[in-house]
């Protein structure tokens, strides 16, 4: 509450005629500011005051006198239109109706519920649109996942956001380095087994061939593609497939070498294990795959493995 406000209600106060929901903002104000209190104590001062002095009663004649001025006065008023008289009722009715909190509750309550109706009844009989599917780009493919989904508020319309996944089919050469780039996607954990084994199988067919097959530690180059496969596929085919493809380049590359040994040491597959020995034939006089035919021979738990482990130390003693 203001200041300006607030002195008005205070004359009101000070003669009983403020009503009661403006008496509690009028007493927190008094208690805040400190110049309407001081108005408010002088009023307060000034009628203490007034009470000590006796009121003198007006004589007959000073209030016979005063009637009729009045009665002149009202007389020289104009009278007032309509819209005068109309904008006097309405005042008068919301004074009326803020005085009976209990009235004004009710008429809220009535319009509430009346425009709550009227707007049902408009969305129940309203023309429903037709159901028709909307698709932004029509085209062939799987549905990967759905990313979102909104409804049109009071309808029945539902927007489905979602992502395609379109296969494609590309044919090229093998030394197309497309093509080469999908091989070697295809040699991921991720894709499909008999993918890897295809995708190994002809990497490895490129290996053998001496078609840009070198070697470094190029992770997009083909011979590392298939040093990773043959040590950590979970698929023995595609394993041995990648053995098979590395066999040309186990005198000449020692990262090779040391893979195809660590294959022979751990790897779970015999058959993987028994290929890695034939394939470690060129360098078994090598000291490191002595070291691991030495413990194959004794720890394999496949009699096989251990026999020919065997066999290839003694052929590299024979060749020292």
């Amino acid at each position: 509450m203001k200041c300006d406000k607030a002195q008005e209600n205070i004359v009101l106060m000070h003669y009983g005629e403020l009503p009661d929901e403006y008496a509690i903002g009028l007493e927190q104000h008094l208690s805040s500011c400190m110049g309407c209190r001081h108005e408010w104590d002088a009023m307060q001062a000034m009628e203490d005051l007034l009470t000590l002095t006796p009121m003198a009663d007006p004589s007959p004649n000073l209030l016979a006198q005063s009637r009729m001025r009045l009665d002149e006065a009202l007389d020289t008023i104009p009278p007032h239109g309509v819209l005068t008289r109309l904008r006097t009722h309405f005042f008068i009715w919301m004074g009326h109706v803020q005085s009976a909190p209990a009235l004004a509750t009710l008429l809220v309550g009535v319009g509430f519920l009346a425009g709550n109706f009227t707007y049902r009844y408009e969305v129940a009989h309203a023309p429903k649109p037709k159901a028709t599917m909307t698709i932004s780009h029509p085209t062939d493919g799987v549905i990967a996942n759905v990313t979102s989904i909104t409804q049109t508020p009071n309808s029945e319309l539902v927007q489905v956001s979602y992502n395609k996944v379109v296969p494609e089919t590309v044919e090229g050469s093998l030394d197309s380095p497309d093509i080469r780039e999908l091989l070697l996607k295809g040699t991921h954990p991720a894709a499909a087994n008999g993918v890897r084994v295809d995708s190994v199988a002809l990497l490895a067919d490129e290996c053998r061939a001496g078609h840009n097959c070198t070697g470094g530690a190029d992770p997009k180059g083909i011979r590392n593609a298939l040093l990773v496969s043959m040590l950590y596929d979970n698929d023995a085919d595609v394993r041995l497939k990648a053995l098979e493809g590395l066999q040309s380049y186990v005198a000449q590359d020692a990262r090779v070498r040391d893979a195809i040994a660590e294959a022979l040491s751990r790897d779970p597959s015999a058959s993987v294990r028994k290929a890695a020995i034939a394939t470690l034939g060129p360098v078994r006089a090598d000291s490191a795959v002595r070291q691991v035919l030495r413990t194959v021979s004794t720890t394999d738990e496949n009699p096989y493995i251990r026999t020919a482990s065997y066999n290839a130390l003694q052929d590299s003693g024979d060749l020292q």
